[in-house]
């Protein structure tokens, strides 16, 4: 089994450890270089910057995404590792050495991770005997090395401690997490609308519209009702159009064809513009089958929420 211990901002892995919440994004200030060093499911420990050379907590790793600052802040929040949007703005910048004026929605690297842990400071780890200084962004680990195997167990012996910590990743449909098939761990909020956001290919199902800041990660069944966050349960939408969705203006049949409520017009003497969508296919389809809609939850919307 392959592990990754990053290098880690101090400041943000201390907002984080206080705030304790269930999902972080280890974010890059740039967006360019790729994160293949481990798979989903794979553990990302986080390793504090010279001179505290201790791995101190980490995570789940869900998914590498490039993202403009704007819709990281949106999807995240202080999740992010600072108070407001204004500062982590400004870390952004201090990394990257620009500013608003030249580079008003930079795109950062997100290392997205769920079920965050943060050990307390007697509990911290040592850095390994051959984890060098001069590493910047980090490194892999493997537990069939001696090394690796000794680290993993220190990990281990830490949450095995702490029983509200649970980093076993789940695949029953029943449970509100994850998927059938490709399997995601327990994943909140900010991680449902980023994944949702890529399998529509940043495009809305609808419209096919690509401005971004205009698209929102949609649940076709609401979390509030039982609804999961994975993306079979998720599509992307225009603002109006999840609006219309949400209150049962606006439907999609088994099928993936559009259905717009007669009501709109009733309701409020317009809507010709939706209607011009009546009949069609979704205009913009997730790629594999895996994170298509899923027909369950697509009728649950037509028989619980759509106005007909």
């Amino acid at each position: 089994m392959k592990f990754f211990v990053g290098v880690t901002d101090n400041n943000w892995y201390n907002f984080l450890a206080n705030i304790k919440p269930d999902e972080v994004n280890f974010w890059q200030p740039k967006g360019k270089q790729t994160f293949k060093a481990i798979g989903v499911n794979d553990l990302f420990l986080f390793k504090l910057h010279h001179p505290l050379n201790f791995i101190v907590g980490g995570g789940i790793f869900v998914r590498y995404v490039p993202l403009p600052i704007s819709l990281a802040w949106e999807a995240f929040g202080n999740k992010n590792g600072t108070e407001n949007y204004y500062s982590f703005r400004d870390t952004i910048y201090k990394y990257r050495k620009t500013d608003r004026k030249k580079d008003p929605d930079p795109v950062i690297g997100c290392i997205i991770l769920t079920s965050p842990f943060f050990f307390n400071k007697n509990e911290w780890i040592a850095v390994p005997e051959d984890w060098s200084p001069n590493i910047v962004r980090g490194k892999t680990y493997d537990t069939n090395t001696v090394i690796g195997k000794k680290l993993y167990q220190q990990i281990q012996k830490r949450l095995n401690k702490n029983v509200s910590v649970n980093i076993v990743c789940e695949n029953n449909m029943a449970n509100r997490y994850g998927q059938k098939q490709v399997i995601y761990p327990r994943i909140g909020q900010g991680t449902f609308r980023v994944l949702v956001t890529e399998a529509y290919n940043r495009r809305c199902a609808i419209t096919g519209e690509k401005t971004l800041p205009v698209l929102e990660a949609a649940h076709i069944k609401p979390y509030s009702q039982k609804g999961p966050h994975s993306i079979t349960n998720g599509l992307l939408l225009r603002r109006d159009l999840h609006t219309l969705f949400d209150r049962g203006y606006i439907t999609i049949d088994e099928n993936l064809h559009i259905e717009v409520s007669k009501r709109i017009k009733e309701d409020y003497g317009n809507g010709r513009e939706y209607y011009a969508y009546h009949g069609k296919k979704l205009a913009t389809i997730p790629d594999t089958v895996f994170e298509k809609p899923d027909p369950k939850f697509l009728r649950w919307h037509n028989e619980h929420v759509f106005l007909g």
